[in-house]
């Protein structure tokens, strides 16, 4: 990570400054395959994690299985288009098909004993943390004795193993905007579908224990200095954004009453890649009344503390949480439309003084910062960094 922010700062430094609406020749979904990993690093892994399911039962994991939720947790952040919402998805069902262990199952298929394994199943021909079957087609007795291959599989997509069946999560239409409940059954199709929202708040604890944040107050509130940015990077990727909104007095669109809009709207479609404005601590990540679900990430601009705010996502859109640290162009969210909103679009924000302070207009904030919006060699030239750091 640290050599990533060196590549940024030295791309701003040798790159021309641009104004907003400058063009970005890179792809959306380039752009955030690129980023999309750094928002979760998974850190030192506890000897054990006790949580409770949503049904009040009380789950002690031990070191093995939060390790095996490490390397789901990997695997995941360096997937393109998976983020923390799929991550959690993974989690869940591994949860609910294994308690995260990998079960070989000697009965059934005698040579999966002979792997390492955390036991014995006994269902079907259902091997490993996901419970995935040879006989479907999920891959070799010893591809699915190996956490790394089995992640990889839950996943998928079309660079994963087992392309195009059996499907993985981002095979699954519309995924994102699913129950995550729902989602972890389009995998596995279950014989009890509803086991799987039982173990959402389970897997969100061990999100919470297994990967790096700064240290918050009990409300959230980042405790210690934000350092300066080393870039300041435009939230939307170029090409896919229109502005329908400006800051300040305008018709309300569904009172049709005079009423102040205190952020800028630019219209994009829904899953399009949100960008952190700058380096950062993420101060808020969740559902906020009209706003929907709303990030607030807190910078040190020019010495100045500055809070940039971006709403309307979806909740499977919210890509990291409160107390990560962020750099500036990582992909953070996906934009929505929820909350007070009219179709899908990033409502932004920026607040001088911090999350608390009011706007103001950001589009000549951003055209007076120099924001960054850089090039595909630019963009190539990140992504060598991160692979390297």
């Amino acid at each position: 990570m640290k050599k990533l922010v060196v590549a940024i700062a030295t791309l701003v430094a040798v790159l021309p400054m641009s104004l907003v609406g400058v063009g970005l020749l890179v792809s959306p979904a380039v752009f955030a395959a690129c980023l999309s990993s750094s928002s979760l690093v998974v850190g030192p892994i506890p000897e054990s994690l006790t949580a409770t399911t949503r049904a009040g039962e009380t789950v002690t994991l031990n070191h093995e299985q939060l390790t095996h939720a490490a390397t789901i947790t990997t695997v995941g952040a360096q997937t393109e288009g998976v983020g923390r919402a799929g991550i959690d998805i993974a989690l869940m069902a591994a949860l609910t098909e294994s308690r995260l262990r990998m079960l070989a199952n000697s009965a059934a298929i005698p040579e999966s004993g002979d792997f390492p394994n955390d036991g014995e199943g006994s269902d079907h021909d259902s091997l490993g943390l996901f419970q995935m079957r040879p006989s479907a087609g999920w891959g070799t007795v010893a591809e699915l004795m190996n956490a790394t291959y089995q992640s990889r599989a839950f996943y998928r997509g079309s660079s994963g193993p087992n392309y195009p069946s059996p499907r993985g999560l981002l095979d699954i239409p519309d995924w994102q905007h699913l129950d995550p409940g729902e989602a972890a059954q389009a995998v596995e199709v279950s014989a009890y579908p509803d086991r799987y929202q039982n173990y959402q708040p389970v897997a969100e604890a061990i999100l919470a224990a297994l990967t790096r944040r700064a240290e918050t107050t009990p409300g959230g509130t980042p405790l210690g200095n934000v350092p300066e940015t080393t870039a300041i990077v435009f939230p939307l990727p170029s090409g896919t954004w229109v502005n329908t909104s400006d800051f300040g007095w305008r018709e309300d669109p569904f009172t049709a009453e005079r009423a102040f809009h205190s952020g800028t709207d630019w219209a994009a479609d829904d899953g399009t890649p949100i960008l952190a404005l700058a380096d950062g601590v993420v101060s808020f990540a969740g559902p906020s009344g009209g706003y929907g679900n709303l990030i607030i990430i807190e910078h040190t601009i020019g010495g100045e503390r500055i809070a940039s705010a971006y709403a309307h996502m979806w909740q499977s859109g919210v890509l990291v949480s409160v107390g990560d640290r962020v750099v500036a162009g990582q992909h953070i969210g996906n934009v929505g439309s929820a909350g007070r909103s009219t179709g899908a679009h990033l409502h932004f924000e920026i607040r001088p003084g911090g999350s608390n302070a009011a706007a103001v207009d950001a589009e000549p904030w951003l055209a007076a910062h120099g924001v960054q919006n850089l090039d595909a060699a630019s963009t190539a030239a990140l992504c060598s960094a991160q692979m390297a750091a």
